[in-house]
């Protein structure tokens, strides 16, 4: 991928992806390798210093693992809440561990080849970037390069670096169930955060005729755009880069929105803002949705209780906006009850029990 194929063009704005911000400014760094004690690399990142791997990739998952049991005995709250203390405390010592990068490979022995590295860095040709953004980009090379099947639409997605995509399905059945059933006018929709595109996919299947899609990730557009391109889908799903409705002014018979499902904690960026939603995002969402909703059209949100069952104070915002927004009523309620845990998992996750997905049917008040 060339410089300019990390750009797009849409609708006269140019829409630059996000990627790891590689650190090309001479830093101190104490180097490690496997022969040394990992918990001397684990020190100097509580100290303050950066650790920079110098042998082995093997050395860095070492060191993390040593992290991870370290702040594990720091943090022994198993709750949700107590997890998500450590995973951020995690985050921001584990970034501190860095990996040389020359010529769009990394620079130690025995190391994945990361595809994404001359696709997204073809200006530099030396550089440091923390190794779990490594782990990420090698991770999601492996998913744009083989693909993941989704069983709704019967088809593998090829997401592009930093797009978000779903590794559980049941909030797409319970959305391919609805729409088996749906008899309501299909020439538009919109859907708000289109992602890998999956929903949108799903609509096609459906026979709805044309999609606006709206992401505020340049990552999802740009890499959408392309893939649509390819599949010569592009004529019937209209990408556009914004803030939920983007610049779309049209009304539509049918707008989905895969909303976040938890309630943000601190200032979320990146993918994090498929995760975790601020607190004004559903009310703005609901005052833009009725200004684009035609009169016998539909609101379809795709939800959870997790926020919910993790915090018995969190209030529901779909419920809330039913009760005191004014804008919209309840059609229809569907809800499914999540599969357990992969055995595989190594995260606490004993509230998945009584974790149910959800899915809301709202029409104009």
């Amino acid at each position: 991928m060339l410089k300019n194929e990390l750009e797009l063009n849409l609708s006269g704005k140019k829409i630059s992806v996000n990627r790891p911000e590689p650190i090309v400014a001479d830093i101190e760094v104490v180097p490690y390798k496997k022969r040394m004690d990992p918990m001397d690399a684990v020190d100097a990142l509580i100290d303050g210093y950066s650790v920079l791997i110098v042998d082995y990739y093997s050395s860095g998952l070492t060191v993390l693992n040593e992290l991870k049991k370290h702040l594990e005995e720091k943090y022994p709250d198993q709750s949700f809440r107590g997890q998500r203390e450590m995973r951020t405390a995690y985050r921001k010592l584990s970034h501190k561990l860095l990996l040389h990068i020359t010529n769009n490979k990394l620079a130690v022995r025995k190391a994945p080849e990361i595809g994404w590295l001359e696709k997204l860095y073809p200006d530099f040709t030396e550089f440091l970037l923390p190794f779990p953004q490594v782990q990420g980009l090698n991770s999601s090379w492996q998913w744009y390069d083989k693909g993941i099947f989704i069983p709704v639409i019967d088809r593998n997605v090829h997401p592009f670096y930093g797009t978000y995509f779903p590794t559980r399905f049941e909030h797409l059945k319970l959305f391919d169930k609805w729409l088996d059933r749906y008899k309501g006018e299909k020439k538009s929709a919109t859907d708000i955060g289109i992602g890998s595109g999956i929903l949108s996919f799903q609509l096609l299947k459906h026979g709805f005729q044309h999609i606006c899609g709206t992401d505020n990730n340049p990552n999802a557009i740009v890499g959408l755009s392309k893939s649509l391109k390819e599949s010569k889908l592009d004529s019937k799903i209209e990408l556009q880069f914004g803030d939920l409705f983007a610049q779309n002014n049209a009304k539509s018979d049918l707008i989905v929105f895969n909303a976040p499902w938890l309630p943000a904690s601190n200032k979320s960026e990146g993918l994090d803002n498929a995760i975790y939603y601020e607190k004004d995002l559903f009310p703005r969402f609901f005052e833009e949705a009725k200004k684009h909703t035609r009169l016998n059209g539909r609101v379809v949100i795709l939800f959870s209780n997790l926020a919910q069952i993790t915090n018995q104070k969190e209030s529901h915002p779909i419920e809330k906006e039913l009760v005191e927004g004014g804008r919209f009523v309840k059609e229809l309620f569907l809800h499914k009850k999540v599969r357990s845990a992969s055995k595989n998992t190594k995260r606490n996750q004993n509230w998945r029990h009584e974790e149910m997905v959800e899915l809301w049917v709202l029409k104009l008040l």
